[in-house]
């Protein structure tokens, strides 16, 4: 694969925790390469690294050795704010919990993205509208987060995420506090940005979820255990 075809390309990369007088494994030398426009699941138990994974994929965490390639840049010596500024610019995150602040309105929680992007006031109205349009949920663009419902509250994160146009959408258990009819709703948001070529990844423990995923990465102790890919 060629570093143009990889939104993530990792290498050896290794997380040690120093917890008291002992050294906890989380990530054992994971190697690992994503193309443009997959869909990809993790999966793994409690304490299997998922969860580590995930946050050095996001720029969330460090890793303590290895490589990591996003969209062509080496990460892994970043300063915090380097790492704060390529969260905004090329990851979109959708969480279990939403995230959204309570006092703004929908389409002010999608917008905040791009206010700290320093995105005009023009373009900010334009990439708001289109996201929210993308999720479906431009009639409650004016709605604050105790006036929606859980999968309304999700689709909003999506739409935040979607909003600075980013190369990977990065979603932690992103069905985990919804009921199933609404899980099954908000996949079939995430698979159809997939469709139309999103980098997706998606953090489960639930294999119905994976399920929705073309190819499916299990850890355990922080090793690929399989990378299994849907025909």
């Amino acid at each position: 694969m060629s570093t143009e075809e990889a939104v993530i390309r990792v290498r050896g990369l290794v997380k040690t925790y120093q917890v008291g007088s002992e050294k906890v494994h989380a990530v054992r030398g994971v190697d690992l390469d994503v193309r443009r426009g997959e869909y990809l699941a993790i999966m793994g138990s409690s304490g299997s690294g998922k969860s580590t994974l995930m946050n050095m994929l996001g720029c969330l965490d460090t890793p303590t050795s290895g490589s990591y390639r996003l969209n062509g840049t080496e990460v892994t010596e970043f300063s915090e704010d380097e790492l704060a500024a390529i969260r905004n610019r090329e990851i979109g995150f959708v969480f279990q919990t939403f995230n959204l602040l309570p006092r703004l309105t929908a389409a002010q929680n999608v917008e905040l993205p791009l206010v700290y992007a320093g995105a005009p006031a023009p373009e900010r109205a334009a990439r708001v509208a289109e996201a929210l349009a993308a999720v479906g949920l431009t009639d409650r663009s004016h709605h604050r987060p105790n006036e929606l419902s859980g999968g309304q509250r999700q689709r909003v994160a999506i739409a935040r995420a979607l909003v600075g146009r980013p190369v990977l959408i990065l979603a932690d258990e992103p069905t985990g506090n919804l009921d199933s009819v609404t899980s099954e709703e908000i996949m079939g948001i995430l698979d159809g940005l997939n469709d139309r070529g999103h980098t997706v990844i998606i953090v489960t423990h639930e294999p119905d979820i994976a399920d929705h995923c073309r190819r499916t990465l299990t850890l355990s102790d922080g090793r690929i255990l399989s990378d299994v890919t849907t025909p």
